[in-house]
């Protein structure tokens, strides 16, 4: 059994919690410590069980918290040399312990695979968590799918999947020209078109459940995510992540 749940997904802040019933990981600290506990205990998710926290890239919606929440909960914080070295001065972990790319890392019963991925950012990662044949992968802030993350994508039994843009919302926005290329980009974000084709073309026959994770607040809109992926609902449970609120906390059995 593993139980998963989006403690905070968008811009304003992404961590996801993956755990058993003896053990537990976080993904990300781009909340405050303070936030994070607050969302576990509305989950009843107890942070005694949280054994590591594993760090995707150095942007402040995805780090800021990780230094103070891997001291409060006195767990190493694991991230590429790359993003460490690039991350602000204060929120530089003191627990800090390097992955490596495809090298996989063992905290307890659960293995933690880096995936090497193309974002702006220094060394980026999405991560597969694996435990007792169940895996769940966290792959956001994904610009393009590259031959390494689909191969791991294949592997999972349930998906916190980026659906970042609709391509129209953003092509007609308020954003400057520059970040809108940016954002389009090959290291910028996936849309909801690209998370569909992803999905579609490259989903474990075993695949269960979907989080639509990492919406723009400016440039989607939940309706039309979902709308994208409507015809893949018979064959997975496709859901929604909140950026003001844990999501739902979903449960994977084989």
């Amino acid at each position: 059994m593993v139980e998963i749940c989006a403690l905070a997904s968008g811009s304003n802040g992404n961590c996801y919690y993956i755990g058993n019933n003896e053990e537990a990981l976080l993904i990300d600290a781009g909340l405050s410590f303070k936030q994070i506990l607050h969302r576990l205990e509305a989950r009843a998710l107890d942070p005694k069980k949280i054994r590591a926290i594993f760090i995707t890239h150095e942007h402040g919606d995805h780090v800021r918290g990780a230094r103070v929440t891997g001291k409060k909960l006195d767990v190493p914080v694991y991230m590429t040399a790359g993003t460490y070295i690039a991350a602000f001065k204060t929120w530089k972990p003191i627990s800090y312990q390097r992955i490596h790319n495809n090298v996989p890392v063992v905290v307890g019963s659960l293995t933690v695979f880096p995936v090497l991925k193309s974002h702006d950012a220094t060394e980026p990662t999405s991560f597969r968590v694996e435990y007792a044949g169940i895996s769940v992968g966290i792959f956001t802030d994904i610009g393009s799918p590259c031959d390494n993350v689909k191969s791991h994508l294949q592997q999972c039994h349930a998906l916190f999947l980026e659906a970042n843009y609709d391509q129209q919302m953003l092509k007609t926005g308020s954003y400057p020209y520059h970040l809108k290329v940016r954002i389009d980009s090959a290291k910028g974000h996936l849309s909801n078109s690209q998370a569909f084709e992803l999905l579609k073309e490259h989903a474990h026959a075993e695949l269960r459940c979907v989080f639509l994770s990492h919406l723009s607040k400016e440039n989607n809109t939940p309706e039309l995510a979902l709308a994208e992926f409507k015809s893949l609902e018979e064959k997975y449970a496709i859901k929604l992540t909140d950026r003001f609120n844990a999501g739902e906390l979903y449960t994977i059995t084989l």
